[in-house]
């Protein structure tokens, strides 16, 4: 496990100034989750203040930061703190060169260089820094559902952890979600057996083969697939997702440079030659333009879906029917 994930299965010790750094914000949310139960486990009536750059102008930190009149402890926490600007930086930084007693002051950052003089700042400070990085490769999400279930006190095979992504997908909260409900359900020790039962038939079938069936044409087995998973339980989302991951699968592999085979062009595109045999295969049925019509579709699904549309089911449906649809417009050329 990275050094990264070190924070990850136990508490983040409690100091005047903490540094979180990094864009994913399932770990962001704990990392201040953890400050905040830490101090209220030492005193419960702390106070947490959480706030962005636009609740700031100069002089708000000491007044946030000076002592109650009830005395107390407080929690004051920066988000977004690259947005903050030159004088409130130079503010937060005056102020961490001496904190005040029972203030601990939490800076969000998201990483990159925009605001990176509070992040050197802080760092020569000798702030407790917490490493946030989204998280990209599969190989640290199987490790963050690993790291997960030794949290939750149970335990997962590194198989059994790539069998849980490859069925739930990408998303930390979806991933932890899963985890705690086979931890729930299982006593604890999950094996592959176990996440086949759980997620795979539901998330990794359903989800994925609606998906296939939509790109190779099929739209009354896309359909029949897509109804069935959504009346077995399957997240809206989770289908929309696979179909997006589809698509975006032909446009990747239907824009590589011409030439490549093998190893080399599994690197250049990040996707195992397996996968890139399968679509391959797929994209015998479509033309450059049926892609970017498809891509349009499923952006526009996945809007819809995530922005809480009013019949879920009727958007994805339409969307598998255009993007049958769009793959057709090879025969109408």
């Amino acid at each position: 496990m990275g050094a990264a994930w070190a924070w990850h299965a136990a508490r983040v010790s409690v100091e005047p100034i903490i540094l979180v750094v990094g864009d994913e914000e399932l770990l962001v949310d704990r990392a201040v989750g953890e400050v905040v139960a830490s101090k209220r486990a030492e005193d419960s009536e702390t106070e947490v203040i959480d706030l962005g750059p636009g609740a700031l102008e100069p002089g708000r930190i000491r007044e946030l930061t000076s002592p109650s009149l009830f005395g107390g402890a407080k929690v004051l926490v920066l988000r977004s703190a690259q947005d903050l600007g030159k004088d409130l930086t130079a503010e937060v930084l005056k102020y961490a060169k001496a904190p005040v007693e029972d203030v601990v002051l939490v800076a969000v950052h998201h990483g990159g260089a925009k605001g990176k003089a509070l992040v050197d700042g802080l760092t020569k400070l000798k702030a407790r820094r917490v490493s946030c990085p989204k998280v990209t490769k599969v190989g640290e999400r199987v490790d963050f559902v690993r790291a997960e279930m030794r949290r939750l006190g149970g335990k997962i095979s590194a198989d059994a952890a790539r069998g849980l992504v490859d069925a739930v997908g990408s998303d930390l909260r979806e991933l932890a979600g899963a985890c705690s409900q086979l931890v729930a359900d299982t006593g604890g020790k999950i094996d592959d057996a176990a996440v086949a039962r759980y997620y795979r038939g539901r998330a990794e079938v359903s989800g994925f083969t609606v998906a296939d069936k939509a790109i190779e044409g099929q739209l009354g087995e896309a359909l029949e697939q897509l109804r069935w998973a959504l009346a077995t339980g399957v997240a809206p989302v989770l289908i929309v997702s696979a179909l997006a991951q589809g698509v975006r699968g032909l446009a990747k592999v239907g824009g590589a440079p011409r030439g490549a085979r093998g190893a080399a062009l599994a690197k250049e595109l990040g996707m195992p030659p397996w996968k890139i045999d399968r679509v391959q295969r797929q994209l015998r049925g479509w033309t450059g333009d049926g892609v970017a019509r498809a891509l349009t579709v499923v952006a526009e699904a996945d809007g819809q879906v995530k922005g809480g549309a009013a019949d879920p089911a009727y958007a994805l449906e339409k969307a598998v029917a255009q993007i049958v649809t769009a793959r057709a417009q090879r025969r109408a050329s």
